[in-house]
């Protein structure tokens, strides 16, 4: 009898019902990858153990765990971060430390480990790297329309910082969990085996499309953004062309470029599972090394958004001293120091805070 007769599903049965069946997970991925019993036995059985581009992604992303609670820590502890721009830094550190921590889980849960997952284990299990990944991208958003407003509308950047920030802060998490919860709630292929993903089996092809519409939307509203506040800069200093505007155009290039690089493959790889099969584009059976590349922003944040700071770097170093990584001979108390000043963009925004014009002088050596 030809396997795939199997994908053929009983109506009859609620998809919420299913949720617990155990067999489930086996029979979306033969049918959805095109498998026989026979190659799905033999992919479980090369995914045994950890390869070593597993083991690679797992350094990468205990690497973004780490350097995310430096900056966590760096925040935390010194009170001339506690300003607005950098409590969403912090935000976006602690999006990247939960990408790393659900991308290192799913890699334990991959594998042959799938098929002893259940339905809700499995949409738990990719819901919340969607989750993470969604607040990491929804957080650089943020960041990018927090400085259009203070540069803009400096006054009004004074008075509401702080509702601001918490809405900004807030709506961040509340839409990346319901993006990411969509496929556990009910917007997902169980007893609609046509509409399966290649990549994901339990997911709504539909549902793929929508995710990638999302994250293509915020590329382009964070390029516009900061075409945007390049453009009002470069206008507002006319006598700093040569420097500050150039810096800021710099690190922006930083920015988009960097997302853009790590972002696309995987945006490219899920619109593809969109329109094409498994069978006509076996590239999808590598969609893991795109997501990995994806992770990798996760990594490269910290160092775009915190290490172009010198009073950030500043930080870091103190940190890394208590830790007891870098002692140099240095007395312990030295690690306790606070900053002398406070840094280029909180000294930005607090002397233009009661400005009426959109000139942020000074204000272009960090992004």
């Amino acid at each position: 009898m030809d396997p795939h007769t199997k994908c053929i599903v009983d109506p009859s049965k609620s998809k919420y019902s299913q949720y617990y069946n155990s067999s489930l997970i086996k029979l979306h991925y033969i049918c959805a990858k095109n498998l026989s019993e026979q190659d799905l036995e033999d992919r479980r059985k090369d995914s045994d153990g950890h390869s070593s581009l597993n083991i690679i992604f797992i350094i990468i992303c205990s690497i973004i765990i780490l350097e995310n609670l430096l900056v966590l820590t760096a925040v935390f502890r010194n009170k001339k971060f506690h300003s607005a721009m950098f409590f969403f830094i912090g935000n976006l550190a602690f999006s990247d430390l939960l990408a790393g921590s659900a991308y290192i889980a799913n890699i334990f849960l991959s594998g042959s480990n799938t098929f002893h997952l259940k339905p809700v284990q499995w949409f738990i299990r990719e819901g919340t790297v969607f989750i993470a990944l969604a607040a990491s991208v929804f957080s650089l958003l943020a960041i990018a329309i927090e400085r259009y407003i203070a540069i803009t509308k400096v006054k009004v950047y004074g008075a509401n910082k702080t509702c601001r920030m918490f809405l900004l802060i807030g709506a961040c998490w509340v839409t990346s969990i319901l993006l990411g919860g969509l496929p556990i709630l009910g917007w997902n292929c169980i007893n609609n085996m046509s509409e399966c993903s290649a990549v994901l089996p339990l997911n709504s092809r539909r549902y793929i499309c929508f995710v990638v519409t999302v994250f293509s939307v915020i590329l382009l509203a964070i390029v516009i953004l900061y075409v945007r506040i390049y453009l009002i800069v470069r206008s507002s200093h006319q006598e700093t062309t040569n420097s500050a505007s150039y810096a800021l155009l710099k690190t922006v290039t930083i920015v988009l470029g960097v997302f853009i690089v790590c972002w696309l493959p995987a945006f490219s790889i899920l619109l593809l599972d969109t329109s094409c099969r498994m069978s006509s584009c076996p590239i999808l059976s590598h969609a893991d090394i795109f997501f990995g590349i994806a992770t990798l922003n996760s990594a490269l944040n910290p160092l775009i958004y915190t290490l172009r700071s010198k009073d950030m770097r500043r930080e870091f170093l103190r940190v890394l001293c208590c830790w007891g990584i870098l002692q140099s001979g240095r007395p312990a108390e030295r690690c306790l120091m606070q900053l002398k000043s406070s840094s280029s963009m909180d000294h930005c925004t607090s002397k233009h805070e009661h400005q009426t014009t959109p000139i942020m002088q000074d204000c272009t050596t960090f992004v």
